[in-house]
Formats: C-alpha cells, sequence, structure tokens
C-alpha cells in the first residue's frame, strides 16, 4: 500500500485518512501523502499497462489501500498533435492538445469526482454533494447516479443552461444559490460542519483533487514515456495546475520517467484573475476578485491553491497570463478551426494564452508543449451564440452560385 496518511501543507502536521480537509492546528489545507519506497519501476510500469483503460490503471498512485472502480471510469482522453495550430501561432514547437473533453460527462471532472466518490463508498457516506461552477455539478450528478448515492449539487443560479439541463438530467438535488461561486463555495463549507454528507471539494477535498495528477500519467504515457517540456493549463481554484505537476513529480521518483519539471504556465480570465494578478505583482498573495467573464468554469475570485500554482510557475520558470473575453472567443474558434476540437471558453482560455506565449517568442523551437482543454464546446454555447455566420440562399443552384460561385474550384 502506497497511500500514508494526511499531511498539512503548511506546518507538515500529520492526520488520519479520514473526511478531514483542514489542519487543526495551524488551518492549513491537508493533502494526501505516500510511500514510494516499495514500487519498482519496471515492475510498476507493467502493472499499469496491464490495467484498465482509463484512471484506475494508476492505482498505486491514488489514495486507496484496494483496486477502486465505478461505472464511468474516466480517463485516456486523446492526445493529440496539433500542427496546424502551431503553424497558425507562428510557432515551431511541438504542440499537443490534451482534449479531456472526452470523458464521460465531458470535462476533466470526471477524473477528480471518481476519486472522491471512491472514497466517499469506502468511508461509508450515503449521500455527496459538491459547489461547483458546472463541470463539476455534471460529473457529480452523473458518478452518484451510477454508484446509486444521493447528491445534492450547489451552483451560482445564473449558471449557463446547458449545464444545468446536464446536471438535472441525472436526478440529482440541483440547487441554485443566489450569488457567485465563492458563496456557493462558502454554504457548502456550512453545510458540511452540519449535515453528514461527502462534499467532494470541501472534506473530501484532499482525495478529491488526487484525481488531476491522472492527467500528468497520461500525458506521459501518452508521449512515449517522456515529459514534456512546458505545459499550459487553465487556473480557477489552482487544484488542477499544482496536481499536474505533482503527478509528475511522482513519477520522476518512482523511476517511471527520467528528466525534471516542465515548464508550467497557466492561464486565467481577465475578468477573474486572482493568481494572474499576484504572479505579475511579483506577490505570493492572491488578493479575492469578484468575477466578470464568460469563462464561469473559472471564475473563482479566492482561489484556495492560488498561494501555490504562483509559485508552481515561478519554480520551473513559467508564469500566469489572462485573455479577455474576445481573445476567449478568438480561442474557442482558432482551436476549433485547427483542430477540429470544440472547446468551453475555459479551453479559449488555455490556448489564447497559448497564442500569447507564440507571441511573445517565449515557446522554443521543437520544444514538446501539451495544452490542457478541460472542457467540451456544447457547454458554453452561449459565449460564441453571435459569432457565427450563416449564408442564406434559395433551393436552387443559380443562387448557390451567385453566393459561392467565385470561391468554389470548378
Amino acid at each position: 500500500m502506497s497511500v500514508s496518511n494526511l499531511r498539512c501543507k503548511e506546518c507538515c502536521a500529520e492526520y488520519e485518512l479520514g473526511a478531514s480537509y483542514f489542519c487543526e492546528q495551524c488551518f492549513g489545507p491537508l493533502e494526501v501523502t505516500y510511500d514510494f519506497s516499495g514500487l519498482e519501476a519496471e515492475e510498476t510500469r507493467r502493472r499499469i499497462q496491464a490495467g484498465s483503460g482509463g484512471i484506475w490503471r494508476y492505482s498505486d498512485f491514488l489514495p486507496f489501500d484496494h483496486q477502486a472502480g465505478d461505472p464511468l471510469e474516466p480517463g485516456m482522453t486523446p492526445l493529440i498533435r496539433a500542427d496546424r495550430l502551431a503553424a497558425r501561432i507562428g510557432t515551431d514547437a511541438e504542440i499537443w492538445i490534451k482534449n479531456d473533453a472526452a470523458n464521460p460527462t465531458h470535462s476533466f471532472k470526471d477524473r477528480v469526482v471518481a476519486v472522491a466518490i471512491a472514497k466517499a463508498l469506502e468511508l461509508g457516506y450515503d449521500t455527496v454533494a459538491c459547489a461547483s461552477t458546472g463541470n463539476l455539478a455534471n460529473a457529480v450528478a452523473a458518478h452518484a447516479a451510477a454508484a446509486g448515492l444521493d447528491s445534492y449539487v450547489f451552483v451560482p443560479s445564473d449558471l449557463e443552461e446547458q449545464k444545468l439541463l446536464a446536471t438535472d438530467i441525472y436526478g440529482t438535488n440541483l440547487v441554485g444559490v443566489r450569488g457567485n461561486y465563492d458563496d456557493v463555495n462558502r454554504l457548502c463549507t456550512q453545510l458540511a460542519d452540519e449535515r453528514p454528507w461527502a462534499f467532494v471539494n470541501v472534506n473530501l477535498r484532499p482525495y478529491y483533487a488526487e484525481g488531476s495528477k491522472t492527467l500528468a500519467y497520461e500525458t506521459v504515457e501518452q508521449l512515449g514515456w517522456q515529459l514534456p517540456d512546458r505545459v499550459v493549463s487553465p487556473i480557477a481554484s489552482g487544484s488542477l495546475f499544482t496536481k499536474i505537476a505533482r503527478g509528475f513529480e511522482e513519477w520522476i521518483e518512482v523511476g517511471l520517467v527520467a528528466g525534471s519539471l516542465p515548464t508550467f504556465n497557466g492561464a486565467q480570465a481577465a475578468g477573474c484573475s486572482p493568481v494572474a494578478t499576484a504572479f505579475a505583482d511579483g506577490s505570493s498573495v492572491c488578493r479575492p476578485q469578484k468575477p466578470k467573464t464568460i469563462a464561469k468554469s473559472l471564475a473563482i475570485g479566492d482561489p484556495a491553491d492560488g498561494p501555490y500554482a504562483v509559485e508552481l510557475a515561478r519554480r520551473t520558470g513559467g508564469a500566469v497570463d489572462s485573455v479577455d473575453d474576445e481573445e476567449i472567443r478568438a480561442g474557442i474558434r482558432l482551436l476549433a478551426e485547427t483542430t477540429g476540437i470544440f472547446t468551453e471558453t475555459a479551453g479559449g482560455v488555455t490556448i489564447g494564452v497559448l497564442r500569447k506565449l507564440a507571441e511573445r517568442g517565449e515557446l522554443r523551437s521543437g520544444e514538446k508543449v501539451v495544452a490542457y482543454i478541460t472542457g467540451e464546446g456544447l457547454k458554453t454555447l452561449d459565449a460564441n451564440r453571435d459569432s457565427f455566420s450563416l449564408t442564406e440562399i434559395d433551393p436552387d443552384p443559380a443562387s448557390f452560385e451567385s453566393r459561392f460561385g467565385q470561391e468554389v474550384a470548378v
């Protein structure tokens, strides 16, 4: 068994593996720790390759003392080389797109929820809940339904209609809170102290966050057991960003892959960019902001792991940048036109920042750059509602020729 205990990220106090998420001594966040000394690299690699087709192939690196599983196993989403995208943004770097929209509910949240619900079952909970900006709501409702658990999903009441419909369909208790995500999260933190429920991103947060590491493991496998040189990832709370790094570090530690940690570039929406602001100011303090952006899935004004994201970007020689709403829309269209991948607004943020890095000449020739696309474009249709063009014609060839005749090669 590799999993050891819970440890405070600030004072290093240790706790048993229960439903705890903050340190009783300094109120710092708790995270899962492991003892990998018993893992031999070649044997572990063979076990991974002989495992399931999703995230449970990495059970040695997840917070369980047995082989976990679920009916909606996420993972092994496509990693696509994007040469046309690289050409459009004017870089000789080797650009790869990790498309996590291919998960069961079409976002990376399936990874973290699968781990959290498996832990909830292990700890004996029969009801799960979450605070969400949409994607997590979809995933919790779906995975709870598949596991036969009751669920309560708390979201801002002005969330995109597509995400509300794609949550309610699973029979969850969908609760719209009049306020932004930070208001929703505050309410769920209070309820977690009062209700005997497993809040996946509150009292089960240390386990939930571990699911994001699987993106790093898959990236290494899909690159032929090699590390990328640089990653570009969206930042909301900062958990995804930092846990991808932790996944790479664990495999370097065990000897499954050789090299050093990639350069980490974070991406935020300008309308909610506390981490990017702190990075630009040379500060480690992410001052809370009131969100105003079309990228609602990233609209966390008081990010729990923001300081750790800033530290990671600095430590690896990267940065945290932001893009405005128009740049987000342009990023969505650019990715679609060059790769055939339709991403939600968070992906538009990632591609917008990738484009900025290319324009600044920061992408080195030949370096492997992996950009993480975390959700499906059909979830945020409203963001692109006025951006399409439709040419109407009459139902006859002459009408078509009058509009397109000069453009169509004979």
